[in-house]
C-alpha cells in the first residue's frame, strides 16, 4: 500500500471516530442515562457504579451525562467559532489579496497588531470585560482566530491573481466578482479547509481554558473546562469528577488534531 492510500485509510478511520464524537454530542439527550443537572443529596461524590458509570460530582450529578452534554456545548461552540472565523477571515483575505492598495495595507497592519499579542492574553482580557458566558468566550477567541485565515487567503489570492488565466478573464470582460467566485475562491478552499481542521483542537482548548478560569461557560451549564474547575476543589475525595472530563477533552482534541494533520499530509503527498 503506497503512502497516499495509507493516509486515505487513516483519514477515513479518524473521520469515523470524529463523527462518532459529533453524533454522541448531538444525541446527548437520548444517550445520557441521567439528567445532567439533577442534584441528588444521597449520591454526592459517589464512585463509579452501575447507575453512575463515571460516578457523581459534589452535588450528586451524573458525571457521564454531564460529559455528554458538555461535549454538545464544547463541540457546537468550537465548530461555530471556526466556521465564522473561516468565512470572515477568508473574505477579508481575498479582498486584500485581490485589490491590494490602501485596503490591503490598512487591514494587514490591524492583523499584525492583533498577532503581536498572545491569543489567550487577548481572549482572557476580552472575555473578562464582556462577562457574558460562552458567547463572550467565543467573541474573545474569534478576535484573533480570523487573522490566520485572512493572512493565508491573502497570500494565495495574491499568487492566483497574477496567473495568466486571470488576465485572460480581465481581457474577456469578466467582472471582479465573477473572477473571485469562479477562479480564486475554489483554489483557496482546500488549503483553508485544512487549516480550519487544524484549528478545531486549538479552539476547544481555548474555550475549555476560559471556562476553567471562570470566564467562559457559566455553571451549572455542562462544559468540560467548567466541570474540571468545579471538581478540582475536591479532587482527593472524588478524583473521577476531574479525571473523566479531562480524558474526554484530551481524546476529542487528539482526534481532531490527528484528522487535521493527516488531511494536511494527504494534501502535500
Amino acid at each position: 500500500m503506497n503512502r497516499k492510500k495509507r493516509l486515505r485509510l487513516q483519514i477515513i478511520i479518524i473521520a469515523i471516530l470524529a463523527g462518532i464524537l459529533v453524533l454522541s454530542a448531538a444525541f446527548a439527550g437520548f444517550i445520557a442515562p441521567n439528567d445532567p443537572y439533577a442534584t441528588n443529596a444521597k449520591a454526592i461524590r459517589l464512585a463509579p457504579c452501575s447507575e453512575f458509570i463515571f460516578g457523581t460530582d459534589n452535588l450528586g450529578r451524573c458525571v457521564f451525562s454531564r460529559i455528554l452534554y458538555g461535549a454538545r456545548t464544547t463541540i457546537t461552540a468550537t465548530f461555530t467559532l471556526v466556521f465564522i472565523s473561516f468565512v470572515f477571515g477568508t473574505f477579508i483575505g481575498m479582498i486584500c489579496g485581490y485589490f491590494g492598495g490602501f485596503i490591503d495595507r490598512f487591514i494587514m497592519r490591524i492583523v499584525d497588531i492583533v498577532l503581536a499579542f498572545p491569543q489567550m492574553v487577548i481572549a482572557i482580557a476580552v472575555a473578562g470585560i464582556l462577562n457574558v458566558g460562552l458567547t463572550g468566550a467565543m467573541i474573545a477567541l474569534g478576535i484573533t482566530m480570523w487573522t490566520g485565515f485572512a493572512r493565508q487567503a491573502r497570500s494565495h489570492t495574491y499568487a492566483i491573481r497574477n496567473q495568466p488565466y486571470i488576465w485572460v478573464c480581465h481581457l474577456a470582460g469578466k467582472g471582479n466578482l465573477y473572477i473571485i467566485l469562479r477562479h480564486i475562491l475554489p483554489n483557496l478552499l482546500w488549503p483553508l479547509l485544512t487549516t480550519a481542521l487544524t484549528q478545531i483542537g486549538t479552539t476547544m482548548i481555548g474555550i475549555s481554558g476560559l471556562s476553567f478560569l471562570g470566564i467562559g461557560v457559566v455553571p451549572p451549564q455542562a462544559e468540560w473546562g467548567s466541570m474540571i474547575n468545579e471538581a478540582r476543589a475536591y479532587i482527593q475525595l472524588a478524583p473521577w469528577a476531574v479525571l473523566y472530563p479531562t480524558l474526554a477533552m484530551i481524546i476529542t482534541i487528539t482526534i481532531f488534531n490527528l484528522l487535521g494533520d493527516k488531511v494536511m499530509e494527504y494534501r502535500e503527498a
